[in-house]
């Protein structure tokens, strides 16, 4: 903190204490014997040290389980579908699934690669507004939530995770940037079976803890390795897209 201070000083700039926030990370485990402290220095300023911070519209707790991210984001949607139920007699199919899409369906997809390894209970959460949403683009309360969401041509939420993290992939090794998330996927190497090169699969490093496999270059392997070779070899990240999102939508695990 103090280099950092001293940074900003340098450049000609103000680290503001007051629109500072702290918080402490830690797994379930690691918190029940961590003893934080109540506050930390910051430019002189004691900073009180939050159980949540929100950065770029991100709700982090301090376990890292998302649920108060997710319940910001089932907050949100909720306004804008009982927003959307007034009107959608008023409306025709093509509008209100344009409407649903750009004021509900992008806050669910907002971010959400950081979802990967979540709770079962957050997806359910997130799953249960897009089947309101569904419906109610559909007007028909009846169907089941699986139909309504297939006929709309929508992958589930736990699709839509992958599908975000696989883009990414795509994109990374592509283009090779940013260098600090392209350099964390490495080609997967075989000694003793040359058939991984023609796969081209990339390493998944070994993880012992629930939280370590949800960082990047343990989730984006996962994801890519289990689409076939085809999709994976895409020319273009249009018709990558494209194939991906019909093999999502036969994947049933």
């Amino acid at each position: 903190l103090s280099a950092l201070q001293n940074w900003f000083y340098l450049n000609g700039l103000s680290l503001n204490p007051d629109k500072s926030d702290a918080i402490w990370f830690a797994t379930a485990q690691r918190s029940r014997t961590l003893v934080p402290a109540a506050s930390i220095n910051v430019a002189g300023t004691a900073v009180t040290v939050s159980e949540t911070i929100t950065t770029l519209g991100v709700t982090l707790d301090s376990q890292l389980t998302l649920g108060p991210h997710v319940a910001a984001i089932t907050k949100s949607c909720n306004y804008h579908i009982r927003a959307l139920r007034h009107i959608r007699s008023s409306i025709t199919d093509d509008m209100a699934k344009s409407i649903a899409v750009s004021l509900v369906s992008s806050r669910l997809d907002y971010a959400n690669s950081l979802l990967y390894g979540t709770s079962d209970s957050n997806i359910l959460r997130l799953q249960r507004i897009q089947n309101n949403l569904a419906k109610l683009v559909l007007q028909n309360y009846q169907t089941s939530s699986l139909n309504a969401i297939h006929s709309l041509h929508w992958l589930p939420i736990k699709r839509r995770v992958d599908f975000k993290i696989a883009t990414l992939t795509y994109k990374l090794l592509q283009s090779r940037v940013p260098s600090y998330l392209a350099s964390t996927l490495q080609p997967q190497v075989n000694i003793r079976d040359t058939r991984s090169s023609e796969l081209e699969l990339l390493h998944q490093p070994r993880i012992t803890t629930a939280i370590g496999s949800r960082a990047f270059h343990i989730a984006a392997p996962a994801v890519w390795n289990k689409i076939p070779l085809n999709i994976r070899q895409s020319p273009s990240i249009i018709s990558f897209r494209r194939r991906l999102k019909t093999h999502l939508f036969t994947v049933t695990d």
